[in-house]
């Protein structure tokens, strides 16, 4: 996504580059090609679809032309051929962030929610990429933050397994992978190199960012994912608000994880989207 920037930031990274035929060939599961004329719609911001609604989720690689991302009637993002887009509103059930219009003549697959996910069960590794592509833009809006104060505090605890999740992910893992800190421990430390990722097993994390506390990782929660998928420095600094205990993953295991269990890959997924949309609102 090419995102405009506020004046005296630095212009963010370009994205990380879609594999095309890894794409195309996820995309091909069960996505249908589509012509659109320049100026139609292809979504809106803050529709909903779902169980009651004639329209499905849909995730959409823009295979020629350009497509404009547009929030509260203000140019965000151009989507460009060989990106992928639309992907938070088939992974979560939140609203569309955006509106996106052709910007010219545009060709395109779109695939709807239940082909998605049926696709990622597929293609497990694919998730990675879609990773990848919302690290990336969530890195973006918190290198273009200029205050942090505009961040609010969390009105829930994020938790991304359930039990029966979590108890196999820990029983698989073996308590080798578990760690304790004490109430007050710092877990992790923004701008420094991170090398885990962590589920929340007992106790409750703090996660905060330029000394603001942006979440609050409870049982079953996930944190440290992002220093993982891009092997960049940490976004976030991370401090036990209970005694905690942790599993802890390295890059090897997560990305064995990933590849194997389709499951934990979708967890991640939704746990990320939801970061963008938090960062996004703000």
């Amino acid at each position: 996504m090419d995102f405009s920037k506020p004046a005296g930031k630095p212009a963010a990274p370009a994205p990380p580059p879609v594999n095309l035929v890894a794409a195309l060939d996820f995309f091909r599961t069960s996505g249908v090609a589509e012509n659109i004329d320049t100026g139609t719609n292809i979504f809106f911001e803050d529709e909903k679809a779902g169980l009651f609604s004639f329209r499905r989720r849909k995730v959409y690689l823009l295979l020629q032309g350009e497509v404009n991302l547009i929030a509260a009637n203000r140019l965000i993002g151009v989507v460009r051929a060989g990106e992928i887009f639309g992907e938070m509103a088939a992974i979560s059930e939140s609203p569309r962030a955006a509106t996106a219009v052709a910007k010219v003549p545009c060709r395109l697959i779109s695939m709807d929610d239940k082909g998605f996910h049926a696709a990622l069960k597929a293609k497990p590794d694919f998730a990675l990429t879609l990773l990848g592509m919302m690290t990336h833009r969530l890195r973006g809006m918190l290198a273009r933050m200029q205050d942090p104060a505009s961040l609010s505090e969390p009105k829930k605890e994020s938790r991304v397994f359930g039990k029966g999740q979590l108890a196999a992910l820990a029983k698989g893992l073996g308590p080798t992978n578990a760690a304790k800190y004490v109430k007050g421990k710092t877990i992790m430390t923004e701008g420094q190199a991170g090398a885990m990722l962590y589920v929340v097993l007992k106790g409750r994390v703090a996660v905060s960012i330029r000394g603001r506390v942006v979440e609050r990782v409870a049982v079953g929660g996930v944190f440290g994912e992002m220093a993982l998928v891009d092997q960049s420095p940490r976004a976030a600094t991370a401090r036990a608000e209970t005694d905690c205990m942790l599993l802890t993953l390295n890059r090897r295991v997560f990305l064995r994880l990933v590849k194997t269990q389709p499951e934990f890959g979708v967890a991640l997924l939704a746990a990320v989207a939801e970061r963008v949309r938090f960062m996004a609102s703000r």
